[in-house]
């Protein structure tokens, strides 16, 4: 089935596409999880808010956008092929989450060789062509950087608001402004900045330690304006949930790192309902 579609992309020339985001039938509010480079637990951190979200009583989905390292499959534990429903694809579902991945459609370890235009093509029609079922929440699982898939997101897609991931080390917060500055220039509101692997808590003894510097985050936020959602630490159990596909969400939903997640999901939706009083102009993307 994608095959096909892949192969569509390949014509020499296609119809303009309309620069207008249209809305997403069954989705309420996108939500772009951002980082400036890869490596800071974006990817874990989508999931987990996902299930935040959930255990909070909403409705959520998740789009995994990230065509080339596609980590959402593994992360809920979830294999197969979607379903196609009058031309529509459902979702695979794991732990309450409406999911959709290439990862369901190529093998696992076959890598996604496609240029610029096939994959904006692509990430176009796993949303638009996936029958999400009354979502509050879709939260897009983005690529790190600033490339196609972003400005494809910026122009084509009615996005709420984005979240920047990032770790507290100044290579990564470097990083992390260009996508922050990024999302500012395209007209989607930054709802905050979450710092993951803030502080390394030992399994053995539970000493707690700064190792990639402290309260990098919280001087991004003051400097542009922005709110600190929260801060996450370097925990193992949170690297074994991703691994096996049992979220720390999951496997200790009332733990503390549990609720630490759904502090920052109950900031966001409260961040989201307040941008929302205000209209946002259509973005235009201009390169010189």
């Amino acid at each position: 089935m994608f095959q096909a579609q892949a192969a569509m992309t390949t014509t020499p020339s296609s119809p303009a596409v309309e620069r207008v985001p249209q809305s997403i039938p069954g989705v309420k509010h996108l939500i772009a999880v951002a980082s400036g480079k890869g490596g800071v637990g974006k990817s874990t951190t989508t999931t987990n808010l996902a299930l935040a979200f959930a255990a909070e009583g909403a409705r959520v989905g998740i789009l995994d956008a990230d065509l080339y390292g596609p980590s959402q499959p593994r992360m809920l534990g979830l294999t197969g092929l979607p379903q196609v429903v009058e031309g529509r694809m459902q979702p695979l579902v794991g732990y309450g989450i409406q999911t959709m991945s290439i990862g369901f459609l190529v093998d696992e370890e076959s890598p996604v060789i496609w240029r610029g235009p096939m994959i904006t093509q692509a990430l176009a029609r796993l949303l638009n062509e996936t029958d999400w079922q009354q979502l509050d929440y879709l939260i897009i699982d983005m690529p790190p950087g600033t490339g196609d898939i972003h400005l494809t997101m910026a122009q084509r897609m009615p996005v709420s608001g984005a979240v920047i991931v990032t770790t507290p080390q100044d290579i990564a917060l470097l990083d992390a402004r260009k996508g922050l500055k990024m999302f500012q220039k395209v007209n989607i509101p930054v709802l905050g900045i979450i710092e993951n692997m803030s502080t390394h808590l030992c399994s053995q003894c539970g000493h707690e330690e700064h190792i990639f510097g402290a309260g990098g985050a919280l001087r991004m936020a003051e400097q542009y304006g922005s709110e600190m959602l929260g801060e996450l630490p370097l925990d193992i159990r949170i690297r074994i949930g991703a691994d096996d596909g049992c979220p720390i969400l999951v496997a200790d939903p009332q733990g503390a790192l549990a609720q630490t997640y759904r502090g920052i999901a109950r900031r966001i939706a409260a961040r989201l309902s307040a941008t929302a009083q205000i209209t946002q102009p259509v973005p235009t993307i201009t390169i010189a």
